[in-house]
């Protein structure tokens, strides 16, 4: 296949080449392209063998801003949960659209977006972690615009993913976890925080848990849903993401406990205000029975622990609970269903530190060598 270069002013030059429209027709395209002529003649042979392939990508003034806004619309929309909706819509009109918005989608660079994450870090002060999710978002949607045949290539294969530091989780001794129950006593975010010692559970799974879901009999809850809190949606139950998140939890005896007493006052309080007693009611909800919105249980949390001079996370007890099992020798497999995980390999890169190092290994093969094993 060929094509030709004209200069068409001092600095641009107009590529003419054939590319296959319907079967057995050849149609003729014009592209013009700014820069030297060195420069248009590696365009135009990209373009060209681009043709060749079939992978020809017509020209569009289609700008980053308004693909943005497709791509949110016309795939993440019915492909992505509410939450991870919001958060990429979030990312992308925040992070990336301020700065290269206004450019067309099909001249956006690798140096474009590796100047961009320059700036968030530099200028805006943007953690690693941050632009490090700006990028995974960006390369999302453009693996799209590549599929679709917007662009020739996505860009942001090219450019480096930020480096970021692994987070140290945090985990509260023995006595930090009496402390924070002290602080907590008689409010009403005291039984969540029992539970989340007690089961690992994470915070939309508490506040989604309903009575029916708990066997206090048989020592037992189900989680089967999550709540999350989205700007779009507003609170919104959802199923897990894996079908490992869909389990069944042992509860430790003082868990059911406190779980028993919750239930009490939660009735009493349903029979004093008028409300009658429900069985089937959520276990952490506003005391109208509707849901807590989690970033208000956040919030309770964060005040509660300022104010004790407590420094830990709600996160932080799912956290305390994993290293508690891992301390007692209890196998990855085991504590990775109870967490929820998707599968043991989650665990281990979070917690993999946590596990003592087995020293056995040599003695044991060479007991095999022996023939005593």
């Amino acid at each position: 296949m060929k094509g030709n270069i004209t200069r068409r002013g001092k600095n641009s030059w107009r590529i003419k080449f054939d590319i296959e429209g319907a079967p057995g027709v050849r149609e003729t395209r014009f592209v013009t392209v700014r820069g030297k002529k060195k420069e248009a003649q590696i365009e135009a042979a990209k373009m060209i063998a681009a043709a060749s392939k079939g992978e020809h990508v017509e020209g569009s003034k289609e700008t980053v801003a308004e693909f943005v806004t497709r791509w949110l619309r016309d795939w993440a929309t019915g492909n992505t949960s509410n939450k991870t909706y919001s958060r990429y819509e979030e990312l992308l009109r925040l992070h990336l659209v301020p700065h290269v918005g206004t450019k067309r989608i099909q001249r956006l660079r690798a140096t474009d977006l590796q100047s961009v994450y320059a700036t968030l870090q530099r200028e805006k002060g943007l953690a690693a972690r941050t632009v490090l999710h700006v990028h995974r978002a960006v390369h999302r949607m453009l693996r799209h615009a590549a599929q679709w045949g917007v662009v020739h290539q996505n860009a942001a294969t090219l450019v480096d993913a930020p480096s970021v530091q692994d987070a140290e989780i945090d985990i509260l001794t023995t006595g930090e976890v009496q402390a924070v129950l002290r602080t907590l006593k008689g409010r009403p975010i005291y039984a969540l925080a029992a539970v989340a010692l007690g089961t690992g559970m994470r915070r939309g799974e508490m506040l989604a848990l309903r009575w029916q879901d708990v066997d206090m009999d048989g020592a037992a809850l189900r989680v089967e849903r999550s709540l999350e809190q989205t700007t779009k949606h507003g609170l919104v139950f959802k199923a897990p993401k894996t079908k490992h998140g869909r389990r069944t939890v042992t509860l430790p005896p003082t868990t059911v406990a406190e779980l028993r007493t919750h239930w009490r006052l939660q009735q009493e309080y349903r029979l004093a205000t008028g409300q009658g007693r429900a069985n089937d009611g959520l276990v952490f909800g506003e005391p109208d029975g509707s849901p807590r919105s989690p970033n208000a249980v956040t919030k309770e949390w964060g005040k509660a622990m300022k104010a004790a001079g407590i420094e830990a996370t709600l996160h932080s007890l799912r956290h305390t609970h994993a290293s508690t099992l891992i301390a007692s020798g209890l196998d990855v497999l085991t504590i990775s269903r109870r967490l929820g995980h998707g599968s043991p390999a989650i665990t281990l890169k979070v917690y993999g530190h946590l596990f003592k190092t087995d020293d056995r290994a040599a003695a044991i093969m060479e007991a095999s060598f022996a023939g005593t094993e």
